[in-house]
């Protein structure tokens, strides 16, 4: 059996962080040949958890390519939870051979929908630990990855209950303060050159439509298909040699965003 060669950690712990070095280090000790890669998103946001997850699951995703997801915030219950139980953990398997063992809360599955050809329950303990990701989840995902799906696998699941993409939405903040959006290129109809205004959190900066990110002048800001989302790009804001993000004082991830032409 040919086992993955790289399995990457989405979650929303720290990139520094103890728990997201526990649950490598988890990994490594049960696939020590495997590489193992984190990349965190912020606390509680499973709309950036599974923006990440379609980007990398769908786009230039590379032979062997697994992916462990965690952002649980437990929001499915808001009464006390029995010994830290929190949302399922699910597999699903995509058209392109990507296999995503994740927690199943709010939108992490959201992006790749479309693509899910295989989706089940893992038998695994959800209770009993404060730390499910790195006690429970990783040996079962392991165990997937090795073939034991008779084990760990339930039956095939319905995709009713996966929500819809949010519209509208910041699904992504990078380091340089762009803002990428949940808004398709697809939807979007301006001409390029079109003034606009971007409205988050009742701040409103005026910018332009444009067709990539460098075709507005130093200190503009721009409305333009951005990096992620393939051939129906995500829409994203950007201010050329500048902080998006900081212009409109730092929203979090999930803000809605509103564009206006004029």
């Amino acid at each position: 059996m040919k086992l993955p060669s790289f399995i990457h950690v989405v979650s929303d712990y720290g990139p520094n962080d103890l728990a997201n070095s526990e649950i490598v280090q988890r990994f490594k000790y049960l696939l020590p040949q495997t590489e193992i890669y984190p990349t965190s998103v912020p606390s509680f946001s499973t709309l950036t958890n599974g923006f990440i997850i379609a980007q990398l699951a769908l786009h230039n995703p590379g032979k062997n390519l697994f992916i462990y997801g965690n952002t649980a915030p437990r929001t499915d219950d808001k009464k006390q939870r029995y010994e830290n139980e929190g949302e399922k953990f699910k597999y699903a398997k995509l058209t392109n051979g990507v296999e995503i063992c994740g927690v199943d809360a709010g939108w992490c599955f959201s992006f790749v929908k479309p693509f899910i050809k295989e989706f089940r329950l893992i038998n695994v303990k959800n209770h009993g630990s404060q730390f499910r990701s790195r006690d429970y989840y990783p040996d079962a995902a392991v165990g997937i990855i090795k073939g034991q799906k008779n084990k760990y696998l339930g039956g095939q699941l319905s995709q009713k209950d996966i929500p819809a993409i949010p519209p509208k939405r910041i699904a992504y903040i990078d380091s340089f303060g762009n803002l990428k959006t949940t808004i398709r290129h697809s939807s979007v109809k301006l001409k390029p050159g079109t003034r606009i205004r971007v409205v988050i959190n009742h701040i409103y900066q005026t910018g332009y439509y444009a067709n990539g990110n460098f075709s507005v002048k130093s200190g503009d800001l721009a409305f333009a298909p951005g990096s992620s989302g393939g051939d129906n790009a995500f829409m994203e804001v950007f201010l050329r040699a500048g902080n998006a993000s900081r212009a409109f004082n730092n929203p979090p991830v999930e803000t809605k965003i509103k564009i206006e032409s004029f």
